[in-house]
């Protein structure tokens, strides 16, 4: 059973692969790095520390409302305590809640306490200009349905005692990726918005969901340890893979609707995966 390490609840979350990543892992020698340079809800990155499959894990975050949650846990000295304590304590209802979301935050740690709100109350976590708010949520409960103060709170506590094991950069992902290109005990998880098909679903479930992904792709081909790429299992994807000769295969997940769809891993090997179906 996959354990739930992240305070987020995120669009395109990678929680159905964690398993694949820890095989993954598991088939090459511990890396010194461990880089997520599109981190989001962080989930991979944080069972990656928790885990210690690594020596260190390098997350990366450009969306300042998701930033602020990182720099307020992982960058703040007291930051993790007192986010804990500021959702813990908080009386959720649906004035306080409309109150906090519409209120400007004073410093970083206010940011962090609205977007977890924000976050959880949201209509299937999207964030993204134009989502609603919970209405019905799981058994009528509206916007009580995805907040849990308790487990909020031991999650952020627990990730605030291993923040030693990660570093948390708020900046491009593609310019971290191009800084530890070189570094050859390095391995990247690379999970970008889907905006590369026509479909572009994540255009409307991410605020930052502009990408170039030929310069992705063209940066990605100029690193020299080990990565995994995925995307959504569209033509145009492929096409980039094949330009610059990455391997690519196709995995089985059930969406949160519990609709499966193909997902495309990308990568130089696939050995760990086993023969192809």
């Amino acid at each position: 059973m996959t354990h739930l390490y992240s305070p987020f609840r995120y669009p395109g979350g990678k929680t159905w692969l964690v398993p694949r990543i820890c095989q993954w892992l598991a088939s090459v020698p511990r890396p010194k790095y461990f880089i997520e340079p599109f981190a989001g809800g962080a989930i991979v990155g944080l069972t990656v520390a928790f885990e210690g499959l690594a020596g260190r894990v390098i997350l990366v975050e450009k969306d300042g409302q998701v930033a602020s949650v990182w720099n307020t846990i992982l960058n703040d000295e007291a930051g993790a305590e007192w986010l804990a304590a500021r959702i813990s304590n908080f009386n959720m209802a649906t004035e306080t809640a409309q109150l906090v979301i519409s209120d400007k935050p004073r410093d970083t740690r206010e940011l962090a306490f609205q977007t977890i709100l924000y976050n959880r109350i949201k209509h299937g976590g999207i964030m993204a200009e134009g989502a609603g708010l919970l209405r019905n949520g799981e058994n009528g409960r509206g916007l009580f349905s995805r907040w849990y103060p308790e487990t909020l709170k031991k999650r952020i506590l627990a990730i605030g005692q291993i923040k030693e094991r990660i570093r948390f950069i708020e900046g491009d992902g593609v310019e971290v990726i191009r800084q530890f290109a070189d570094e050859e005990e390095a391995i990247f998880f690379i999970d970008p918005p889907y905006t590369a098909s026509s479909k572009k679903a994540g255009a409307r479930l991410y605020k930052y969901h502009q990408l170039d992904h030929e310069k992705l792709f063209e940066e990605v081909s100029k690193i020299k340890g080990i990565f995994l790429m995925t995307y959504d299992n569209a033509k145009e994807v492929r096409s980039l893979a094949r330009k610059y000769k990455f391997g690519t295969r196709i995995v089985v997940m059930k969406s949160t609707h519990h609709v499966i769809l193909d997902e495309l891993l990308i990568s130089r090997d696939f050995h760990w995966l086993g023969p192809e179906r």
